[in-house]
């Protein structure tokens, strides 16, 4: 039988007048108008506790029937790092020779190739795991719903956060991905969705001249 639901009143919530309320989420709107994809990282150190504050922030998304379906794999290690680009530039350059022509015609604005120094340079890779089933402990697998859901907003508050807390990302998608579970020892229920590369950018960075959509062209009120 399913466990009897238990509530407790609701705490947390803070209103704010209306005056706050347009005056924080326009200065919020406005922060993030500032985070840009970086691809050149610089190594300085980052202290660990800002990427565990950022992970905790990452770990309150919703999720489907509050199964939290994702994992994080925070790599620091050099030698760990330095696999992962290997793995990931041999999967790119295929994608790069082979890929769709219309796929890399989008992508060629931007200037990206199968090289990818940040995944040494950069002090942090995280890697963002969907556990798309889980366990008890006699080994039943156990469903798990809206997984790519979930897992995509949590991924989205962790940007979020980092951009909050000063550091620069990189989201980096190489596909297939299934050579993070062999580097990183996750199992098969684990499917790998990103990297999500974080450090702060090199002195020398540039980004490319980019514009993003107007309201208006993101948005239907009814």
């Amino acid at each position: 039988m399913p466990a009897a639901a238990v509530f407790d009143p609701l705490t947390t919530f803070h209103e704010y007048p209306a005056e706050e309320m347009i005056r924080r989420s326009t200065a919020f709107a406005a922060d993030m108008q500032r985070r840009r994809t970086v691809r050149q990282f610089g190594d300085r150190p980052v202290p660990r506790r800002v990427i565990e504050a950022c992970l905790e922030a990452a770990g309150t998304a919703p999720s489907g029937a509050n199964q939290q379906p994702w994992h994080f794999v925070v790599v620091s290690d050099p030698a760990i790092k330095h696999a992962i680009r290997d793995a990931a530039e041999r999967e790119e350059a295929r994608f790069y020779r082979e890929g769709p022509a219309e796929w890399l015609a989008a992508l060629a604005p931007l200037g990206t190739d199968e090289h990818k120094p940040y995944l040494d340079v950069a002090p942090y890779l995280i890697a963002v795991f969907a556990r798309r089933y889980g366990q008890t402990p006699t080994g039943e697998r156990v469903a798990h719903y809206y997984v790519m859901e979930s897992v995509g907003i949590a991924a989205g508050i962790l940007i979020t956060a980092l951009h909050h807390a000063g550091l620069a990302t990189l989201t980096h998608t190489p596909s297939p991905m299934g050579f993070l579970n062999q580097i990183l020892d996750r199992p098969p229920s684990e499917r790998p969705v990103m990297l999500i590369v974080t450090g702060f950018p090199a002195a020398d960075a540039r980004v490319p001249r980019i514009s993003r959509l107007p309201l208006e062209a993101i948005v239907t009120y009814r």
